[in-house]
């Protein structure tokens, strides 16, 4: 196997795991803290969210990984592949930069950063209540759209997989 072949592998392992994560969130984590109250759900988030924030060792190695392998495997390719493989691994890059990476980077992160930093002990019940509708539904949205990118871009990888 070649640098190109290991970090195309590398990629899309990656890439299937991150689509797990977001897929997870989406289906299991989100809905189950939906059933909690206000207090509940904001509390819940936040202690889910600083186990990532604390960069848990192998999350920060699959998620930042991801990318990583998948830029590597761009620049590999650009030696090795041609014609529609090398443009469908071009655009599993940006797609999964734009729609996974950098959605997470501009939207989710700063929600959940707004959400650390308020003290929910000193909360109303009205005061919760803004707080989850400020954050649930723009959070939720991002992560369906970083779920569905990131199974796509996994697909597309795995398609090029097949091709070489």
């Amino acid at each position: 196997m070649n640098a190109f072949s290991i970090s195309l592998l590398l990629a899309t392992l990656g890439c299937a795991l991150v689509a797990g994560i977001t897929l997870i969130f989406a289906i299991v984590v989100m809905p189950g803290l939906k059933t909690l109250g206000d207090r509940g759900f904001l509390e819940g988030f936040k202690a889910i969210d600083r186990v990532i924030q604390n960069n848990h060792p192998v999350f920060m190695i699959v998620w930042l990984g991801s990318a990583l392998a998948l830029i590597a495997a761009t620049l590999f390719g650009f030696g090795v592949l041609q014609g529609f493989d090398r443009v469908l691994l071009i655009a599993a890059l940006v797609l999964y930069l734009s729609g996974v990476q950098m959605a997470t980077v501009i939207v989710n992160i700063p929600l959940n950063n707004q959400l650390q930093a308020h003290n929910l002990e000193q909360f109303n019940a009205a005061e919760l209540a803004r707080a989850r509708e400020a954050f649930e539904p723009r959070w939720l949205r991002w992560n369906v759209i970083r779920t569905w990118v990131a199974i796509l871009t996994t697909v597309m990888l795995l398609v090029l997989l097949l091709r070489i």
